[in-house]
């Protein structure tokens, strides 16, 4: 694989966390402080915090400081879209991506698959 699908591998990689898809969803219906989204999202300060600043990092969400609060929002509008279509290709294909035996809902949750995929695009280089 090229170094081309990088940028892609860590964008989809971004969003693969159900907490940070969350906010994402959130965010689309407007901007929100960390203690909304804990408040709405039921988690930890800390955890929200780190997500945030995960999605963040990756040019997802931006922060507007007012005061003493930041409020966060999408940083591109094109982030829903990339939703909308993952929605369609979800319901065009049912089940299929959940019954993944890697990634789907009953899967493992250690990492032992992302570390054979991470070790193979090694070895490529």
């Amino acid at each position: 694989m090229g170094a081309g699908l990088d940028p892609a591998v860590a964008l989809f990689h971004s969003l693969s966390d159900a907490t940070r898809l969350a906010i994402v969803q959130r965010l689309a219906h407007g901007e929100a402080r960390v203690a909304d989204l804990v408040a709405e999202l039921g988690m930890a300060q800390s955890t929200v915090s780190a997500h945030v600043a995960c999605l963040r990092d990756c040019a997802l969400v931006v922060g507007r400081p007012q005061g003493r609060q930041v409020f966060y929002s999408l940083a591109r509008p094109e982030l829903m879209d990339l939703l909308a279509s993952a929605e369609t290709l979800l319901a065009a294909t049912g089940n299929a991506v959940a019954l993944c035996p890697n990634y789907g809902t009953d899967a493992p949750t250690d990492t032992t698959a992302d570390s054979a995929i991470q070790d193979s695009k090694e070895s490529a280089r």
